[in-house]
């Protein structure tokens, strides 16, 4: 099982992909900042999308807008949820 600094570079990537956000580098992405809003600026249609890439690249589900929240606060809340759940699987 990988290491949460190889998911953090792992979730930039699949960030930048499944966003097609071309003028973003995975060095731009700061771990604490937040992906929505002032930071990142994703929004709800961004969210949806990372939602599918999630789960088709991870197995991982995301139930509801609650848990949803709380993953997305940062990339690395996001990276704690994906270890989290991944470990609940196995």
């Amino acid at each position: 099982m990988e290491d949460r600094n190889e998911l953090i570079s792992k979730l930039k990537l699949l960030i930048i992909e499944s966003l097609q956000m071309e003028d973003v580098e995975p060095s731009d992405i700061e771990v604490d900042d937040p992906l929505f809003g002032n930071g990142l600026g994703l929004d709800s249609i961004d969210a949806l999308e990372l939602v599918v890439a999630l789960e088709k690249e991870f197995g991982i589900v995301i139930p509801d807008e609650d848990v949803g929240k709380e993953a997305f606060q940062s990339l690395g809340s996001l990276a704690d949820f994906v270890l989290r759940e991944r470990k609940d699987l196995s």
